[in-house]
């Protein structure tokens, strides 16, 4: 019997791929990163491949890059593959052609993902594969996990046989991220398969100079179309050596595969044609329905390129009359999608097409689910006198009306099928307490097991819903779970923000963690939850897991205790077997961690088990109708008709009409969605408050404000609305507080941690308590009117005393980015523009259906804009050109206007003052207001001579000075000299876009640059960057990075003309104020470098600002500006703000999980690249020292 093994479909295409590669190029991309990660573990810890060698992992500086270092290594004679997907794949699009026109077996495996166009989506369809196409890749599809290693297999025998480059792709998170049971291949049955010949023929056309031939020559008309023509017949000999390894592959594994594979009645009438996941879907569906009478049938496209045409018909029942060809990709402008016209195009070759009717539609995009009712609405569709053409399915679209209505609900679904649905929180472990369990079952019993994980788009913090099923036969279900047998809800905030208990069926279990008894459930869940609960008969349990966490000393940590209590619950296996081998994992993981630890572990095992309590609810609750509400924040329609149903995972339901055709959204509506996430959250205590506002400064959430109110603004207030006097001469006769938006904190403490109170003026409480003391007093707060004090911009104190105007994002709880982002945004938010590289600055700043970045009492804020990862700085640069130009031009403008004859003085005087200001600040704002309003008076003809003339031509005056007046007015929000900025990560500045970044740094503009670095790819899961210094554990680095962190601070410097400074807010802020403000006033290029703590580096993120100040004594992270305006005073431009390190660096990188890893997986090497490290921190810090005191 075959070796079973629970994977996901990345580690199963990577399984296959390591085992036929000397070399893998990559680079991280979601969602197919992790393929490389597990194949550069693998590596680290010796695995070998089919020839006896760990194959070389190479993490590339781009996509692109990848692909040509792939391209090289095939040249080089090294099978080679790599991992992409979306963006990722286009990069890869010149070098594919090249790759294909020399004839070399590279495999490229892609989780197929959607492209960014009107929106970004990380998320599954076939738009990135369906753009390459033309490369002259083959192309082979999978369908689920199991058949990501059955037909990986034979991707990378079918390459090698016949020397042409192959894709093998598979649905982006939906397959490359489902977790299944499966039967794996051993390499030894690889090995057998592989043509030993072709291999040494490959390796024979390598380039050596040891006989020497050149390739990738330059051709003239005469023989370039001939030269591409002379490799059909390896093409040609493509779909046979295809099939020769599949049926090689079917027979070591017993599963049968064909180019085209045909399922269902032998004398269907209507056909569905399909690949990838929904293939899965379909066939689930029509088992399902010709079992109950239908006679219908399914065609899966297995070889996609070439196309077989012949095979494709001869795949098809001689009965067929209807086809349905679904694709999951949107081609706008064609005459239909791609496989549509495939399908199309292949019966015309063959001459079957008369008789047959054919309709194309689209599913699924951007893993929109795909269901069996969907299925059965497409058949439907074929059942009508007039099928609908170019239909979609799964969305309503009441725009153009494409969309096909679901008539039924269809559960396809096997009997005997245990369906789980588990609501958790980003980094609560709920997700990988659930992978753990379906290991368990999978490991341990003959059943076999599915997981797929939704999240929505907040970081850590954000909803996650697992849905995960167990049965006897393999499963076939890749869609998400609407009826249940067992829900668990590990939050109680979720009670009233989504449907938790719905879609569990009649005598399920339900599961919630919260501390209420029966009584206190009264008043704390739904009625609407209650009445779903009585109606469907649930079991329902309570068990109060943070609390029993924090008795057997986990913390907050609740996933070993909910996943103990699922196990005691829903008798999927034995409790007492799953809590021994919950144990045993235990052990095992925590083990070295010594006993005391794998103790309270076990304890927690024990109380999940042991402490739920059925909640023996009255029969009343099923005509319920008292009960919590939700928190009502607005009635403004754009909420209630599109963003709370997102909110609330209803956004499937929403129709084509609600959506922006662009994409372009409002700003300031974060503000509406009060998570309440939190546990604990922070108390200000008023008499220890010393009001220097650091906490307000290091809050990643902007959720703690200080706030001045006047005497009466005191007395309107509420009732626990209290104040001290303010202290500074420029607020006398106001009153101070802090005050915290207890819905919207994530409880990380890092505002506690910093204050500099003698005693703390801050305390954790209850977010029950915060809620009934704070949120009248929060709201009141938030409705005070912006004071325009003289306050000190560029201190800390005077910072925080204006509105920030990036808040409540869905970056992670503490967070060492957003800090930086709201406080630009309170220095210059009103007049920023913003260009974001993609990144986990793109994702809390730019996620449907809610915007941070928000507006002032003028409704003055950032505007916000992503393009690409690799991009952002031109994109940026592209702003601040089209800015500059059209000022140019108004300024020619206003220069006509102050000339003209019957502009009045009020305009001459305001249009000479701007233009002497227009490129400061602070006065082309008020510059613009004088000429805004002189220029509204100008054209206002109103008790003049001219009244009765201007009246009758519409207040329409045709003097030059009027016209000219009017142009500028219409042209006004161009008077204020805009901020422009670029933000983004390490990943992007040192990598990715560093050379769009050098260059826009080199062209003298000014612009503003806000590198947050992490020292890895944050948003993709923690890869190794250019910014990762020697001896991190990263991903792509799993023994350690043997090279140091790459300088781009220095390397910016050497033009002499950037302003360069590096900073760190948590060590400090002080000379973060001056780096900001410098930064932004001069008059060129600034480039900021900030250090961010990040929950990839394996610390308390309630201490990331700790963290920082930890860096900078260490030495780790040396603190710098570079001011070119200085060097034209004849001073040095070069400051170092830091001092002699005062703390050890070997203790502070030892503190950080990325590098304490290191010790104890390869302690052998770790002390070396720690020494190592060191030296290169000590000697960074002489350098700069040298710089610092020159003359």
């Amino acid at each position: 019997m075959a070796k079973t093994m629970t994977i996901d479909g990345n580690t199963a295409a990577s399984h296959v791929a390591y085992a036929f590669s000397d070399v893998a190029a990559i680079y991280p991309i979601t969602p197919s990163s992790p393929m490389a990660e597990v194949a550069d573990d693998w590596a680290a810890n010796g695995r070998t491949n089919l020839f006896g060698q760990t194959v070389r992992i190479a993490e590339m500086q781009s996509e692109g890059g990848a692909a040509g270092a792939v391209h090289g290594s095939l040249k080089g004679g090294a099978l080679t593959t790599t991992f992409t997907a979306s963006q990722g794949l286009l990069l890869m699009i010149p070098n594919m052609y090249k790759i294909s026109g020399e004839l070399l077996p590279g495999v490229f495996h892609v989780s197929a993902r959607a492209l960014a166009a009107h929106a970004l989506s990380i998320f599954g369809d076939h738009s990135d594969v369906m753009s390459c196409r033309q490369t002259g890749f083959a192309m082979l599809a999978s369908s689920s996990v199991q058949e990501v290693m059955d037909l990986g297999l034979v991707t990378h025998l079918a390459a090698i046989k016949s020397s042409v480059p192959f894709v093998h792709f598979f649905d982006g998170f939906r397959t490359s991220h489902e977790v299944q049971k499966i039967e794996m291949i051993e390499y030894e049955d690889m090995g057998k398969l592989l043509d030993y010949d072709a291999v040494k023929a490959f390796r024979a056309r390598a380039l050596n100079p040891e006989h020497p031939h050149q390739g990738g020559t330059a051709q003239n008309p005469d023989i370039y179309f001939q030269g591409r023509e002379a490799a059909n017949k390896y093409y040609d000999a493509v779909p046979g050596i295809v099939q020769q390894y599949m049926d090689e592959v079917g027979k070591v594994t017993g599963r049968s595969y064909h180019l085209f594979d045909y399922y269902g009645a032998p004398d269907a009438e209507n056909i569905l044609v399909i690949m990838g996941s929904g293939a899965d879907v379909a066939e689930e569906t029509i088992e399902y329905l010709n079992a109950k009478g239908a006679k219908l049938g399914l065609v899966k496209v297995r070889l996609y390129r070439p196309f077989v045409a012949e095979k494709f018909v001869e795949a098809l029942p001689k009965t067929t009359k209807r086809i349905a060809v679904l694709d999951r990709t949107k081609e706008p402008g064609s005459l239909g999608e791609p496989l549509y016209q495939d399908v199309i195009n292949a019966l015309v070759e063959t001459g079957k097409l008369s008789g047959i009717e054919v309709v194309g539609g689209r599913y699924g995009l951007g893993s929109k689910e795909f269901t069996p009712s969907m299925v059965d609405a497409v058949y439907a569709n074929l059942e009508e006198k007039k099928p609908k053409n170019h239909f979609t399915v799964g969305i309503v679209d009441d725009v153009t009306f494409t969309s096909l209505p679901i008539k039924r609900q269809v559960n396809a679904a096997p009997t005997g099928t245990i369906a789980c649905k588990f609501y958790g929180l980003g980094s609560d472990g709920t997700v990988g307490a659930n992978k753990n369990s379906i290991k368990i079952i999978g490991d341990h019993t003959p059943l076999y097991a599915q997981g797929y994980f939704a999240y929505d788009s907040k970081k850590s913090g954000g909803l996650t819903v697992s849905h995960l099923r167990f049965g006897k036969k393999p499963i076939q279900s890749p869609y998400l779970i609407d009826n249940a047998d067992f829900v668990a809800c590990h939050n109680p905030s979720y009670v009233t923000r989504y449907a938790v208990a719905e879609g569990i069926r009649e005598g399920g279990v339900f599961l919630l963690n919260s501390p209420w008894t029966l009584a206190e459930m009264e008043c704390e869940l739904p009625a609407v939850m209650k009445r779903a609960i009585a109606k469907q008969k649930l079991r329902f349990y309570n068990i109060d897991a943070v609390k029993l966490a924090r008795e057997v000393g986990m913390g907050a940590h609740i996933n070993t205790i909910m996943q103990s209590a699922f196990f005691k619950l829903a008798n999927v296996i034995p409790a007492e077997e799953a809590i021994e081998y919950m144990k045993a994992a235990a052990k095992k993981s925590y083990g070295k961690k010594g006993d005391e630890v794998v103790k309270k572990n076990w304890d927690a095992i024990d109380a999940g088990a042991t402490a739920i309590e059925e909640i023996k609810y009255p029969a009343s609750w099923v005509d319920a109708t008292d009960g919590a509400v939700p928190v009502k924040t607005t009635d403004d329609a754009y909420f209630t008709d599109y963003i709370q149903p997102i909110l609330a995972q209803e956004g499937d339901k929403l129709p084509v009409s609600k959506m922006s055709p662009d994409g372009t959204v409002p700003t300031g509506t974060t503000q509406y969605e009060k998570r309440g996430i939190a546990v604990d959250v922070p108390k200000w205590i008023p008499e220890n408050c010393i009001q220097c506002n650091q906490c307000a400064l290091a809050c990643p959430h902007a959720v703690i404000r200080p706030f001045l109110v006047t005497a009466e603004e005191k007395a309107a207030a509420p009732a626990g609305f209290e104040t001290k006097k303010a202290s500074g001469k420029e607020f006398d006769g106001l009153e101070f507080r802090i005050q915290i938006s207890p819905f919207d904190c994530t409880g990380c403490g890092n505002c506690i941690d910093v204050c500099p109170a003698k005693v703390k003026a801050l305390e954790f409480r209850p977010l029950a308590d915060a809620i009934e003391k704070e949120e009248e007093n929060w709201n009141y707060a938030a409705k005070l009117p912006e004071k325009n004090l003289p306050v000190n911009r560029a201190t800390v104190k005077g910072s925080q005393m204006l509105k920030p105007l990036f808040e409540f994002s869905g970056a992670c709880a503490g967070c060492g980015e957003t800090p930086y982002v709201k406080l630009v945004t309170q220095l210059f938010g009103d007049r920023m523009v913003v260009a974001n590289a993609t990144g986990c600055s793109s994702i809390y700043g730019g996620s449907a259906p809610t915007c941070p970045y928000t507006v002032n009492d003028k409704g003055r804020g950032p505007a916000w804009a992503n393009s690409l990862f690799e991009d952002n700085a031109e994109f940026g640069f592209g702003m601040n050109l089209a800015n500059a130009h059209r000022r140019e031009n108004l300024a020619a403008l206003v220069k006509k206007l102050i000339a003209a004859e019957y502009a009045t003085d009020a305009i001459r005087e305001a249009g000479k003052e701007w233009l002497e200001q227009m490129d400061d600040a602070q006065g082309s704002r008020a510059a613009a207001d004088k000429l805004i309003a002189a220029c509204e008076e100008g054209v206002d003809l109103s008790g003049t001579e001219w009244e009765a003339e201007w009246q009758k031509n519409g207040k329409v005056c045709s003097c030059d000075a009027c016209k000219l007046a009017t142009e500028v007015l219409e042209n006004k929000d161009l008077l204020t000299k805009q901020s422009v900025w670029v933000f983004g990560g390490d990943g992007w500045a040192y990598d990715i876009g560093y050379g769009g970044l050098d260059h826009v740094l080199a062209m003298d503009e000014d612009i503003n640059v806000l590198v947050m670095d992490t020292e890895l790819y944050s948003n993709t899961g923690g890869q190794s960057s250019k910014a990762t210094p020697t001896g991190s554990v990263v991903k792509f680095a799993a023994a350690g990075k043997r090279t140091k962190k790459k300088d781009i601070g220095l390397m910016a410097m050497s033009y002499g003309y950037v302003y360069v400074a590096k900073v760190a807010m948590g060590a400090n802020p002080n000379q973060l104020m001056k780096a900001i403000t410098e930064a932004e006033a001069y008059k060129g290029p600034s480039l900021i470098i900030a250090y961010a703590p990040c929950i990839n580096h394996g610390i308390n993120m309630g201490h990331s600002q700790l963290e920082e100040k930890k860096a900078v004594e260490a030495g780790y992270w040396p603190l710098y500006r570079y001011n070119p305006d200085l060097a034209k005073e004849g001073k040095n431009p070069f400051t170092l703000d830091s001092k002699d390190p005062t703390g050890s660096f070997r203790d502070f990188i030892l503190g950080e999980v990325r590098y304490a890893s290191l010790k104890k997986a390869f302690p052998d090497v770790a002390d070396e690249l720690f020494d190592r490290a060191e030296k290169e921190a000590k000697e960074k810090i002489d350098y700069y020292k040298k710089l610092n005191s020159m003359e």
